[in-house]
């Protein structure tokens, strides 16, 4: 029996746009939908069951950042890569900090937009295995508990939402706490690739992970800034600030 079609839905209005994606898509080996309004794909989104959605900013009916805001508090973690003719970093930093996990600027190249779903899937299957293996609950201080098998954060007593790079990032800085990780080596090992400008990818997700777990946004004691060189979780041996 041939395993199921990993499932993507595209959210794109342009209708030629979305049945070129579409084409590559499923040349390549995915089930494909397309819907064409922003309010038909969030409730696509909301009742179907998907691996990866392809989210347009501007849309009739309802915007992308708007789209990718409710599914994000509605608990839908299903992946999400932006596409947006709007290249700008305020519209790139908006649907980052929403929830989104990458981004397109238009116009793109379809292979290089095929390449980058699949290295994002890659990347999430990669990480989804390691978890199987590594059940154990993490405790970090604060009271921040991680289950990864789960893939579930308790903060303090109360569960604490996390989009799935959000999870996969958290759980990737635990494996080496104390060690500093560059930008471009986070996105490498945590979105699966590195390209000059994505940088402030990993810069809002740590921004947004500090905003569910520190207990102080403002003055960090779990997810460090090491000025010039990039990130690392405190180490547990350690008392820093």
């Amino acid at each position: 029996m041939e395993p199921a079609k990993r499932r993507i839905l595209i959210i794109e209005d342009e209708k030629e746009l979305a049945a070129l994606i579409a084409r590559h898509l499923e040349d390549s080996g995915f089930a494909v939908q397309s819907v064409f309004r922003g309010d038909a794909g969030l409730r696509a989104a909301e009742t179907g069951t998907f691996d990866l959605i392809l989210l347009d900013l501007m849309l009739p009916g309802m915007d992308g950042l708007e789209v990718c805001r409710h599914l994000r508090t509605r608990h839908v973690q299903t992946p999400i890569v932006m596409l947006t003719a709007r290249n700008t970093e305020v519209d790139k930093v908006l649907g980052l900090e929403l929830g989104a996990d990458d981004y397109m600027a238009k116009p793109f190249g379809i292979a290089e937009l095929t390449a980058r779903i699949k290295a994002l899937l890659r990347r999430i299957d990669g990480l989804a295995a390691v978890s199987a293996t590594d059940t154990q609950p993490i405790q970090l201080a604060h009271n921040v508990r991680i289950d990864p098998r789960a893939r579930q954060v308790i903060v303090r007593g109360k569960s604490v939402s996390l989009t799935p790079k959000e999870f996969d990032l958290l759980l990737f800085f635990t494996r080496n706490p104390g060690r500093v990780y560059s930008r471009s080596q986070l996105l490498d090992a945590v979105w699966g690739y590195s390209h000059d400008g994505y940088e402030h990818a990993v810069n809002c997700h740590i921004n947004r992970l500090r905003a569910k777990i520190e207990v102080d946004q403002a003055r960090p004691e779990l997810l460090l800034t090491v000025w010039g060189v990039g990130y690392k979780l405190a180490d547990p041996t350690t008392h820093e600030r």
